[in-house]
């Protein structure tokens, strides 16, 4: 997934003094969701699909990289890793080996807010994934050695994913520029002097930390036995003790009162752009406008972006715009583009900034409007058809704070108005709230 493009949907359903009592909380689009919370407090939601073929286990963890420190980045992303290298009962890298034995397959993600792990297999399999997961939950080995070895791992990403990607270190630099105080200034995968430092000890508290049932949530979708499934997650980790309270930290942003500019020299074919300006996530109302004034600047080859820069004016390989409501932190709405050969960047960022200020002259018409709020309505409908995306919407929203978010999203998107893609150019995309990243390619001295 682009790192600045919007993760897609999300949705929560928040339950309090509900211990051993099972809900039948909404229906689906195929079938029944039910809820339940453990009295460790453990989040549990079972959306039955009759129709889906396969099972999809989901485990979340409120422990992204926003709850790491200063000087400690990267524990989030290395304790994913760490994850499957084995518990007493179940040795390294058996996990994975049992799922793909019974015929199923398994994955991880790390992001700025969140952890999940999450396995798709048959529904007589679930069993598997319940045990498996209650059993690293609180019982990783996490060996020395193997700590460092991982360490290392992760390091060889860090240099493939952004420090041999120019693009990637400037939409790197761009965020760490951008925010003084909000932890969104570090990367997931953690800055590398950081991860040199960071020892066994350090991971293994912030494991017993944030890994604790009243931290996590578990989404189970499928055409599967809602009651079984829920008995069984109670008999796996109804027994473990919750940790201690676990909240996001109460950080704000100083205001910004002047554009930031940054310059990255690297290896590289051609100029880039990035230009950053300092956003609200979904509970500002004005969320709903920015996401479809994104739409409008970059909807595919017929958006303004690409129709001015790539077609008609032919002075950019690619322009984009992007924006994500759906952060627990306040974030950015960003315009991009990379130059064609024999372009100057300075004429493909100016190009950039125009088409923003025709919007601030002129709202667009009614047709572009409808056209973005249509495409990113039609994002999630298609989504639907997928059991692992409605069990990633259960989940997501969860995390934001309440599963009527996703219907109160898609009511705000419906309610934007020419106007208010206006209002919103005007009152966000301001040079004094800008930050700027530019690629400027190098040339590698040849060796004689």
């Amino acid at each position: 997934m682009n790192k600045y493009i919007s993760v897609i949907l999300l949705l929560y359903l928040f339950i309090s003094g509900c211990a051993h009592t099972v809900k039948n909380v909404t229906t689906e689009k195929n079938g029944a969701l039910y809820e339940e919370t453990l009295p460790n407090g453990l989040k549990v939601f079972v959306l039955k699909d009759p129709n889906a073929p396969l099972a999809v286990f989901q485990i979340w963890y409120n422990a992204g990289s926003i709850h790491e420190q200063v000087g400690k980045t990267g524990l989030s992303h290395l304790l994913e890793h760490m994850m499957f290298k084995g518990t007493p009962k179940y040795g390294p890298k058996v996990f994975s080996k049992l799922i793909s034995r019974a015929g199923g397959v398994d994955n991880a993600g790390t992001s700025r807010d969140y952890v999940f792990y999450h396995q798709k297999l048959a529904p007589d399999k679930l069993y598997l994934s319940i045990e498996l997961e209650a059993d690293r939950m609180r019982n990783l080995l996490m060996d020395p050695e193997e700590t460092l070895s991982e360490r290392d791992v992760v390091m060889e990403e860090r240099r493939m994913r952004y420090d041999d990607d120019p693009q990637s270190l400037v939409y790197e630099e761009v965020m760490s520029t951008a925010f003084r105080n909000i932890p969104y200034r570090w990367p997931v995968i953690g800055w590398m002097e950081d991860l040199k430092r960071i020892t066994r000890d350090d991971l293994y508290a912030y494991y017993k930390k944030y890994y604790a049932p009243n931290n996590a949530m578990i989404v189970v979708a499928g055409n599967i036995d809602a009651g079984y499934v829920i008995e069984k997650i109670r008999a796996e980790f109804g027994s473990m003790p919750a940790g201690g309270e676990i909240r996001d930290p109460d950080i704000g942003e100083p205001e910004q009162s002047g554009e930031r500019r940054l310059y990255v020299r690297k290896e590289a074919e051609l100029p880039y752009v990035l230009s950053s300006y300092k956003a609200p996530n979904i509970s500002s109302e004005d969320s709903y406008a920015l996401e479809v004034l994104a739409g409008v600047l970059a909807g595919g080859r017929s958006s303004r972006t690409y129709r001015s820069l790539v077609d008609e004016k032919r002075i950019a390989l690619s322009a984009d715009a992007s924006y994500s409501s759906l952060e627990k932190y306040p974030s950015l709405f960003y315009l991009d583009a990379t130059a064609l050969p024999g372009k100057s960047i300075e004429e493909v960022e100016k190009a950039l900034y125009e088409e923003v200020e025709k919007i601030k002259k002129e709202p667009p018409d009614e047709r572009e409007v409808q056209k973005a709020k249509n495409r990113i309505e039609a994002g999630f409908i298609m989504g639907q058809d997928s059991l692992f995306f409605q069990a990633q919407v259960i989940a997501m929203f969860e995390m934001l704070g309440g599963w009527e978010l996703k219907d109160k999203y898609f009511e705000g998107i419906r309610r934007v108005t020419p106007q208010d893609v206006r209002r919103v150019a005007q009152k966000y995309l301001v040079e004094d709230k800008r930050t700027v990243g530019i690629l400027v390619p190098v040339k590698v001295r040849s060796e004689k």
